[in-house]
Parts: structure tokens; sequence; C-alpha cells
């Protein structure tokens, strides 16, 4: 059994206990601008800030951060968004991480989870967030297909995440417009920049945004993905090692090539 499989069989029971329920909405305001239209904006690398106290393949990483510090440190130094883990037996997260993220912040938010079912979209917005996460792996065609017009339906921003040819041509059939490719391998943990590049080339549409995912160490990887096509990274566990944030977030932040844009 993968890290993945006991992950969707944790978040299976969760979704059992949600039941029917409706959740009271964060009373905050909404970003002026959502994901997508930062990046379009921009001609440097945007920047998913993420809030990780630990991951399965690295276990924990920095359990005594204050989310909301660490948010602020993001959003003050020019991340485009900040993605909040969520899930708790596996990344040590939490809904009320979320909550106190978008009450200190006023730019777009990513509930990072596993979602597989209606209610964990339900969840995550009315915690505040304005993107959730939809993990190819861990979806069949159809539970993708129907949270993925569901949180349209909501007014949120999907990012669709693949790690393999056959997981982004299920993908691209929703005419995604934020595709998030993960240098990690959801089933082994393994990281390969390669998957990036490789990927990259199957999208061809100039509207898509991708998002190379995972693994970025160095101001080189991030030039490397920027050559690549990528217009966004998404990195958890390098800022939340990181000595002085505020420099490793503004090192990140590289020119983006003219044909980034594609």
């Amino acid at each position: 059994m993968t890290i993945l499989d006991k992950i969707i069989i944790e978040k299976r029971k969760e979704v059992a206990k949600l039941g029917n329920q409706t959740f009271d909405q964060v009373d905050v305001p909404k970003p002026k601008q959502t994901f997508k239209q930062i990046i379009k904006e921009q001609n440097k690398m945007g920047i998913i800030a993420e809030i990780k106290r630990a991951s399965p393949s690295k276990g924990m990483i920095n359990e005594d951060v204050d989310p909301v510090k660490q948010a602020k440190i993001y959003a003050e130094n020019g991340a485009s968004a900040i993605s909040v883990l969520t899930d708790y037996p596996f990344f040590k997260g939490s809904m009320d991480d979320l909550r106190a993220v978008r009450a200190a912040v006023d730019i777009p938010i990513l509930c990072k989870d596993f979602m597989i079912d209606k209610v964990q979209i339900d969840q995550a917005k009315a915690a505040g967030a304005n993107i959730i996460l939809l993990i190819a792996a861990a979806l069949d065609d159809e539970t993708l297909t129907s949270l993925y017009h569901y949180a349209k339906e909501k007014d949120l921003e999907i990012l669709c995440e693949v790690h393999n040819e056959e997981e982004m041509e299920r993908v691209l059939t929703l005419q995604p417009e934020i595709v998030g490719i993960n240098n990690r391998d959801l089933k082994t943990f393994q990281v390969d920049l390669a998957h990036s590049a490789r990927l990259a080339n199957m999208v061809t549409d100039p509207n898509t945004i991708l998002v190379s995912e995972s693994g970025l160490k160095t101001r080189k990887e991030v030039e490397t993905v920027a050559q690549a096509g990528a217009e966004a990274i998404l990195v958890g566990e390098t800022f939340m090692r990181a000595h002085n944030v505020e420099a490793a977030i503004r090192e990140f932040q590289v020119p983006l090539p003219n044909h980034a844009r594609r």
C-alpha cells in the first residue's frame, strides 16, 4: 500500500464524519485579485508559499511554526498565494490554521488537502480558502470532473495536480486554468524536477498557468522550471526550514523568460 493509499483511507473516514454538515463562513474580505490575475500581471515567478509542519516523507519539518507569523512573512515578501496544509494525520495541519491565516493576510489561500468529496470543498470555502487542490492520482475521472465543476460553482479557483502523462491527459479534458506539476511521485515520494519540463510540453493553451510543485531548493532549480514554462512554483519545505524566510522567498522570484507565457 502506498502513502497515497493510506492518506485516502483516512480521508474517507474524515468525510464520513463530516457527513452533510454545513459550515459557517468566516467573515473576512475576499482578496482583491484571484491567483490567476496576480500571475498574469507579473513577469517574475509567482510563488505559492506553503505552511507545512510535517510530511509523510520528511517527518517533522517545523513543529513550532506560528501559521499567522509565517503567513505574514510570506505575504509581505511577495508571495502570490499561501498554501495551508489542513490534513492532520500526515501533515499536522488543521482548518484552524487556515482560518487564522485567512484573518491575517489578504492574498489568495490554497486549502492543501486530499479532496475526495464535495463536503471538503464546502468546508474549505467556509474556512476562507480561495483555491482548492484536486489531485488526479487520488481521483477517478468521474469524481475529478464532478469536484472540479462543483468548486467552479462555488467561485473557487482549482489547482489540478498531475505527476505523469496519463494524469495530464485526464486533467486537460477539463480545460483547467491552473495545472500543478508535482515533481514528487505521490506513490514513492521520490523527487525528479524533470517532471516539470516533460509534462509542461503537453500544455498548449497559453492561458493555462503551470505551477511546478515539490523539491525546489535553489534559485537555479527555480530558473530551470521557469525555462520549462512554469509561471509559478509551490514551495513548502524549503521555506519552512529556512533561517531567513524573507530572503528565501525573494531569491525564488526569478524573472520569467518570454516563452514562459507560451
